[in-house]
Parts: structure tokens; sequence; C-alpha cells
């Protein structure tokens, strides 16, 4: 039995940010968002979130969480300080503490189960979990007897110089249980010249303490700038990318591409070169994907191209073209083996399959059937300066060069619309339209000069 509490308090004054550090986003996520998602093979009993600064902002942001708690720190005073908010909270509660911070992201659930785990089965009063880093100048170190029972923690300050030898570092994340916690929290004392109450005190006051290294000492980095921000997302790029080669997608130059862990994808994808993918995008089999292409919240189907493009919340059916230089957006929908080529816009339209607009087109708020040909420079005009309207064109229709659909308007099946024509009426089945003047000549003319 364990309840998670995650540290989620703090400004973060070293972001320069008027957003709550632990708001800020890395890989598609916030890195609360990341640390709660961490405790999910866990199961705890409960999750509790300690907020402060902006609380309002940082409830909201993370309301869509189920059965998520808040607890309001008004004062940041301190770990320890932040701990004894919960008192009131947890009183009668047997079992046992997990504490994390909400600015640490990287953490694996696997680590913390098998921390966990360790924790109770050992029967301990605390255990904390440890690193040992190549270079552990300025952290406090950890030490330890042979069966990794602590023994104390030393300031970098405090080592001396044999002590400073040990690469073991306090990685600031704790199990206690509760009961044992809870006698000591009223008790902390704020001795030090921040005048804060620290966890580390309460380590001290109980036993058996034990330390659980982390295999991966980049798990436990914690995120206090816009560098180590940075960092981290190139840490989870980097797990992210080695998960997919691993199932069987093709990444080239995978240095220069970048997606999301919200992102979907099949094997025998191939993801060129500056691509980006993000949000709830989903990439089926064989599917080829840039180069320099950025695809969000969007459902690409199998075999489909999408080479130099912008395709953000839509659909792309099974064998359709995309590109080069064509934006998708506003919940276009692509159907099975279309041609949207360059410099093509669709926003919120259908097309049917096998429809192509392959070149200098603008559709927006239009739905086609099938085997539609748009030629090139069609235009739907959808706003009226007011509203948005609506144009449907039906199945094997084809516009010329240069047309203008002025919506609300509908074409019929088997429409053929002449090059450079203005339509502002439906147009029946199997018609011609015509809407343009007569060409005028006149010969032998020249401009009179004066």
């Amino acid at each position: 039995m364990v309840v998670v509490a995650i540290l989620a308090a703090g400004r973060g004054t070293r972001m320069k940010s008027n957003l709550p550090k632990v708001l800020h986003s890395v890989g598609g996520k916030s890195l609360v968002e990341r640390v709660i998602q961490s405790v999910e093979p866990l199961q705890p009993e409960r999750r509790i979130a300690i907020i402060g600064y902006q609380a309002e902002q940082v409830k909201t942001a993370l309301q869509a969480i189920p059965d998520l708690e808040f607890v309001e720190q008004t004062v940041q005073l301190g770990t320890g300080h932040a701990i004894q908010q919960l008192l009131p909270h947890l009183e009668g509660y047997e079992g046992d503490l997990l504490i994390l911070n909400g600015d640490v992201p990287l953490l694996r659930g696997e680590t913390l189960k098998n921390f966990l785990q360790i924790h109770q089965e050992n029967q301990n009063a605390a255990t904390v979990l440890t690193a040992k880093l190549p270079n552990p100048q300025g952290y406090g170190r950890v030490f330890c007897d042979d069966h990794n029972v602590l023994q104390q923690i030393v300031e970098d300050k405090d080592c001396t110089a044999a002590q400073k030898e040990n690469q073991r570092i306090n990685a600031g994340v704790y199990c206690f249980r509760w009961q044992d916690l809870a006698k000591i929290l009223p008790h902390l004392q704020a001795n030090n010249a921040q005048k804060e109450y620290y966890l580390t005190d309460a380590v001290t006051q109980v036993a058996p303490v034990m330390a659980v290294d982390v295999a991966d000492y980049q798990e436990i980095g914690g995120i206090n700038d816009r560098l180590q921000l940075s960092d981290a997302y190139d840490i989870l790029q980097v797990r992210i990318k080695q998960k997919w080669m691993k199932a069987g997608v093709t990444l080239i130059d995978s240095a220069s591409i970048t997606i999301d862990e919200t992102v979907e994808l099949e094997p025998d994808v191939i993801i060129e070169p500056q691509t980006h993918l993000r949000g709830n995008t989903v990439i089926k089999t064989g599917s080829h994907i840039g180069p320099g292409s950025l695809i969000e919240n969007s459902l690409i189907g199998e075999n489909v191209t999408a080479k130099y493009s912008v395709i953000s919340d839509s659909v792309v059916q099974n064998g359709s073209r995309i590109g080069p230089y064509a934006h998708l957006r506003g919940h276009a929908e692509v159907g099975e083996n279309c041609r949207i080529g360059n410099f093509v816009e669709l926003k919120n339209t259908k097309l049917g399959n096998n429809t192509n607009a392959a070149h200098l087109s603008y559709l927006g708020d239009t739905i086609t059937g099938t085997k539609v040909n748009i030629g090139a420079g069609t235009v739907t005009a959808n706003y009226d300066g007011v509203k948005k309207h609506q144009t449907i064109i039906g199945d094997r229709t084809k516009t010329g060069s240069n047309s203008v659909l002025v919506a609300p308007i509908t074409l019929g099946n088997d429409v053929y619309v002449a090059a450079g024509s203005t339509i502002t009426e439906n147009v029946p089945d199997n018609s011609l339209v015509i809407a343009r003047q007569r060409q005028v000549v006149k010969e032998g003319w020249e401009m009179k000069k004066e």
C-alpha cells in the first residue's frame, strides 16, 4: 500500500518565466505530468500534488488527470514543510509514502517499482533513491555499508578529500513508512541559512534506512533552468527514437528528427530528416514521411507519402500523396489514393477517394466526391466577411485553372468548370459551366501618346 506525494509548489525562478516550473513542457507533456505518469505501474492508493505558486493554474492544467488530489503549501519553506501539509490528509494512514519532485521528469516507472519493492521487502523505515554520478561535485554524498544501509549524508562542502571520492549522491526521491515520518514531521527544525525544513533531516531520525542506486543516473536530473530543460528533452528524444527503431521504424538522420512520446508509429514507417511528429499522431505501416514535414495530432494511413508538408489535426487515408509544400489543417480529411500537390492548402475539407488537387489551390469548408480533379489555382471562397460557407463538389467533377467557387455552392456530378470562371450559383449534374467575360480583341490598337 503506497500513497504518492509530488512536490510541485515552487516557482522556479531560474526558468525566468511566469509559468510555474512544473508546467513547462518537455516532449509534449509538462514536467509534472511526466512525474505523475511514472507512478502508474505502482498503482498507488492515492496521488497527491502539493502545489503553491500559481496553484489555480497548476490545478487547471492537471484537472483532466483522474483522482489526482491537491494539497496547497501557501508558503514554500522547504521539502519537509511541504510534507508537513499532508499530516491532516493522511491521518490514520498506515502504509508507505513515496515522495517525488515535480521537476524530475525522466524517472522510469520500472525504476520506481523496483525502488518501492526494495523498500517494502526490507521493511525499511525509509529508503532513499541514490545515483552514482561521473562528476558528483557540488552534491552531498551518501555513505552506506556493504548492505546499502545508509550511514550518513555529508554535504559536498563538508566532505574530506577521501569522502569526495564517493560518487553516490542523494537523488531527492524518498519512501517513508508514513507512521514513522508522521511522528517526526512536527519536530523538524529550520536550523540552516535558508530557514527551511528539509526531508533529509527526517531521514537521519528513523531506522533502518537503505539507499537504492538508480541504474541510469540521467533519470534523476532535475529541471531548474532552460538549459536543463533542453538537456532533458535530448535525453527523452534518444529514448523515444531507440524505442521506435527497435520496433521496426526507419529514422534517417535521427538527430534531425523529433518525436513526441504521444506519437504512435507502425513497423516499416520511414521518417526522413528534418521531420517533426507532434501530439496524438498515428502513422500506419509503409508510410514515408518527410523530409522536412511537420505532422501534428493527425492520423496518417498506410503507404502515405508526405514531403515538405504540414499536416495538423487531420486525416490522410491509405495510399495518398501529400506535397511537396502542402498544408492540411482544421480537420481536413483526405481519402484513399488522393494527390495533394505543391502549394495546396486544405482547411476543414473532406476529399473523396482518388481525388487530386495537384497545385496552387485553396479548399476551405469543402466536401468533394470521388475522382474529382481540382485544377491549378482553384479557390473555394468560403468566407463572406462574417460567416464561413460550404462548397460541395460531386463525383468526377473537374475545375479548370484559376476557378473561384463562391460558397455556399454545390457542383453536381460530372461537372466541368471552364478555366478562369467565377461560379456563384449551383451547377446541375453533367454540365459545362463557363462564368467569365467574353474576350475582346481590338486589332491595330495602340496607346495614344500625349
